[in-house]
């Protein structure tokens, strides 16, 4: 990933709170037919190793299940919040038209060695932490338990999937989010992203003036 030096984002805490509000990862492999790529929503265990892990479930019937070797390299990139940024934000461009379009986005490439965990108690532990997280998030007055279903209906469920753990090696975050900039034009491009509802990314540019 091209990193010019004043979007790196090292700090290992900024990364994990990126990934923990976007846990859905597109998980990058390169097996016999080339690279592929699988959106999977992951846990992360940001304790567990020098970098943290990622676990997470995929289908048994997925050909990536067959195509796993275990402490294979993979890469799993996850996306924060993203948007367009036009020249028209920057109050400077009106003084000096010397402004191009541009897009900021924050992401983090987490690389790794990946293994399979195919049992039972393993990948009912990861399916429980998820739906417990998600559905406490999701709002409801009654989240949905694994024991609203019969445990007949919940063991065919976890039969069909096997675990995944992935041990983080290195975590490489860009937040590109116009540091590049001077402190108008990014306030500039804040508050016309925050008047279009896009709060999230307005947030992390403030949070980044230079």
């Amino acid at each position: 990933m091209y990193l010019p030096a004043h979007f790196a984002e090292t700090r290992s805490a900024e990364l994990h709170a990126l990934i923990n509000a976007n846990p859905l990862g597109a998980l990058v492999t390169c097996g016999p037919s080339g690279l592929d790529a699988n959106h999977i929503p992951f846990e992360l265990l940001a304790e567990q190793g020098e970098h943290g892990t990622l676990q997470a479930h995929l289908a048994r019937a997925n050909p990536l299940v067959e195509q796993i070797v275990d402490g294979m390299s993979v890469l799993v990139i996850f996306q924060g919040p993203q948007a367009y940024i036009s020249p028209n934000w920057y109050p400077s461009k009106q003084a000096s038209h010397r402004q191009v379009p541009t897009w900021n986005y924050q992401v983090v490439h987490a690389h790794g060695r990946i293994r399979l965990r195919d049992d039972e108690r393993y990948v009912r532990g990861v399916v429980a932490r998820l739906t417990r997280e998600h559905e406490a998030a999701s709002g409801q007055q009654r989240p949905w338990k694994m024991t609203d279903s019969s445990p007949e209906y919940i063991n065919q469920m976890l039969a069909a999937i096997v675990g995944i753990e992935i041990e983080i090696e290195r975590l490489i975050g860009k937040f590109k989010l116009s540091q590049n900039k001077t402190p108008e034009d990014v306030a500039g491009a804040a508050a016309a992203l925050a008047t279009g509802g896009r709060h999230d990314l307005a947030r992390a540019m403030g949070k980044s003036t230079p």
